[in-house]
């Protein structure tokens, strides 16, 4: 089975605990570098353990899929994520990884203002249920492999309710 590292992004300290950029951390492993350079904790710690770019998972937040979705990747491109670029500048990107809607921005409100944002009330009930999808696609990963982790997880909260 080997050795794998499971990596939550987000932002350490206690003012980003609830942030939507976050919700990685939400979810498991944290490294304690801010967002943007993810990859200079990451790529070291990947190093040491010796860990194939094959076993690891990263897990981060997703401006571009809409809030609620959860979409389990075998490998790709940063998509303009800061944090998956650090990694990638760091790992490649021959990584599996997990990607979690949290929508646009609403109206003119800038990108940064948004993803440092907490979730409100109303959105809680379904950051809950995108955690609990999230470990659970986590755990099949684990036990079964990228393969089937994608065909039993990836789709929408809203449409598994």
């Amino acid at each position: 089975m080997g050795k794998f590292l499971i990596v939550g992004l987000g932002n350490p300290g206690r003012k980003y605990r609830g942030n939507r950029h976050n919700i990685g951390f939400m979810i498991v492993a944290k490294p304690q570098t801010f967002m943007y350079s993810s990859g200079d904790s990451v790529g070291p710690l990947a190093n040491y353990y010796r860990i194939p770019n094959g076993n690891g998972l990263v897990i981060y937040d997703e401006l571009d899929l809409p809030f609620g979705t959860i979409r389990l990747r075998e490998k790709g491109g940063a998509g303009g994520h800061n944090g998956m670029k650090s990694i990638i500048n760091h790992l490649g990107d021959d990584f599996p990884r997990v990607r979690l809607g949290i929508g646009r921005p609403p109206g003119q409100m800038p990108v940064p203002a948004y993803v440092l944002r907490d979730f409100d009330k109303g959105e809680q009930p379904v950051v809950a249920d995108i955690l609990h999808t999230a470990v659970s696609a986590v755990e099949t990963y684990l036990k079964e492999g990228i393969q089937l982790a994608m065909s039993r997880h990836n789709g929408t909260i809203l449409d598994k309710n």
